[in-house]
């Protein structure tokens, strides 16, 4: 075992080009990204191209924040344990399958499963940030963790262009066959160009933590997504509530006792971590509330007095330059980060979002306003999302990384899908009615702007209070 190590080590030191490797990462986070606003250009029409309810097909979009939300902490603490390359070409077949099985289906059942399956993919995400710290040196990483960490935005800023021209131009099927390449291209990439894994976590699996921590995210994030249609007093959503979060309760007291936790809640539970993953829920609901509110307003017909009346494929090329600003501060993130520290670059982040809502709350007559706005939020996510893996690397071993990532993905994945349903029943609240459709009014949006600059406050608040952590380690098998 030692001398296998050791070849491993070896291996990794001699890899021939490591700004491939972070690429290759890079090319399967946009893919996973994607995989969130693949099939946004076709809610409308879904109803029909699937012959289900508008209520049945909502889950198309679900089951993916859904799946994505309890499969990315697992799959982070497999990859610490079984090797990240393993399991992230494990999750892009898991997205190959998952593409074919939609492609080929005509019901929503096929359609449905293929979704959850794509879902699991976003595991890469924080699985390629872990690989980062396993073959770069400290000074290259933040630059590389803001580019892996900025394709969380980006792939979807640019897919949305993209599915947008193939659900007006194509048979729907086409977005799953092109979900599907992706997959293929992203395992054979994987294959070529990431090295074999040095450093692992030997043990078991934590099967019953596994299952205790789906079941409880199951009920929670159900609750959050579906409570404003389902009724946040219902019996239904107070069932599913109140029964995630004792067997949340359960499955912390579980992981404080076993002796393989599915994730070590000692080191969650540290000032830095905790703190940025509780500011990571913010984050991800000022993120995503762009995402519910500035197509909407772009696509709303003009006489509504709510919007600019502007095609779906114009409205998407508005959106996407925020995913753009993401990639190219990428290289200044790193600098930053190098510089000052993650933690500044956070509350620079944080204060960004909350001056571009302020910004379109008072500007928002125009296209462009939502286009400038769009754009500095893009700024905001982008130093922020590449902020937060940092202070959780500074902060946990080598050995917990994916774990410890994978679960900072999960408190964004609570605030995206925390975003979705607050802001959805506000605007559903806040409607009239037009030609028998129900519009959000100017005013809903300003409430949905004024939720948006509340989250980022409260990141921006607990991003001050995190603690100085250490500064990463040089890995000992790498040369600078």
């Amino acid at each position: 075992m030692a001398g296998d190590d050791e070849r491993a080590r070896r291996r990794l030191s001699r890899t021939p080009n490591r700004g491939i490797t972070v690429a290759v990462l890079a090319f399967t986070g946009l893919a996973a990204s994607f995989m969130f606003t693949l099939v946004v250009p076709l809610q409308a029409e879904l109803p029909t191209l699937l012959n289900a309810s508008r209520e049945d097909t909502t889950w198309v979009v679900t089951i993916t924040l859904l799946v994505a939300a309890i499969a990315t902490p697992i799959s982070g603490r497999l990859g610490d344990m079984y090797g990240k390359r393993r399991v992230i070409i494990t999750l892009m077949s898991m997205l190959i399958v998952g593409s074919v099985i939609a492609a080929l289906s005509g019901s929503i059942i096929g359609v449905i499963v293929g979704r959850a399956l794509q879902g699991a993919v976003t595991g890469v995400i924080p699985l390629g940030i872990a690989v980062m710290r396993d073959i770069l040196p400290p000074r290259r990483l933040g630059t590389a963790v803001a580019l892996m960490s900025a394709t969380m935005g980006v792939g979807g800023a640019i897919g949305m262009p993209l599915a947008a021209y193939l659900a007006l131009n194509a048979d729907w099927h086409s977005l799953f066959w092109l979900a599907a390449g992706l997959g293929v291209a992203g395992v054979v990439l994987v294959l070529a160009f990431v090295p074999q894994d040095v450093l692992l976590s030997p043990g078991r699996l934590d099967v019953l933590g596994a299952l205790g921590l789906a079941v409880a995210l199951t009920g929670l994030l159900l609750y959050v997504s579906r409570g404003a249609q389902w009724g946040w007093t219902s019996p239904l959503g107070l069932s599913l509530v109140i029964g995630g979060v004792l067997v949340l309760l359960l499955w912390g007291w579980y992981q404080l006792r076993t002796k393989e936790p599915l994730l070590d809640l000692r080191v969650a539970a540290r000032p830095a971590v905790l703190l940025t993953n509780i500011a990571a829920i913010g984050m991800g609901f000022a993120l995503f509330s762009s995402n519910v509110t500035f197509p909407q307003m772009l696509e709303l017909p003009v006489e509504t007095g709510s919007g600019f009346g502007l095609d779906m494929l114009t409205a998407s090329f508005i959106i996407m330059p925020a995913g753009l600003v993401m990639m190219v501060l990428s290289p200044l993130s790193g600098w930053l980060e190098r510089t000052v520290g993650p933690r500044p670059l956070f509350t620079v982040g944080a204060g960004a979002i909350v001056l571009a809502y302020v910004f379109v709350l008072v500007w928002s007559s125009e296209w462009f306003h939502i286009f400038i706005a769009n754009a500095i939020i893009g700024v905001g996510i982008g130093f922020t999302f590449a902020a937060m893996p940092m202070i959780i690397m500074r902060s946990v071993p080598a050995n917990e990384t994916g774990a410890s990532n994978g679960l900072n993905a999960l408190f964004r994945s609570v605030g995206t899908s925390s975003a979705s349903a607050v802001l959805g029943g506000v605007l559903a609240a806040m409607s009239v009615e037009a030609d028998g459709v129900a519009i959000p009014t100017r005013e809903a949006f300003d409430v949905c702007f004024w939720l948006a600059i509340v989250a980022g406050i409260i990141a921006l608040v607990l991003s001050l209070l995190i603690p100085k952590s250490r500064a990463l380690e040089k890995h000992p098998s790498l040369p600078d």
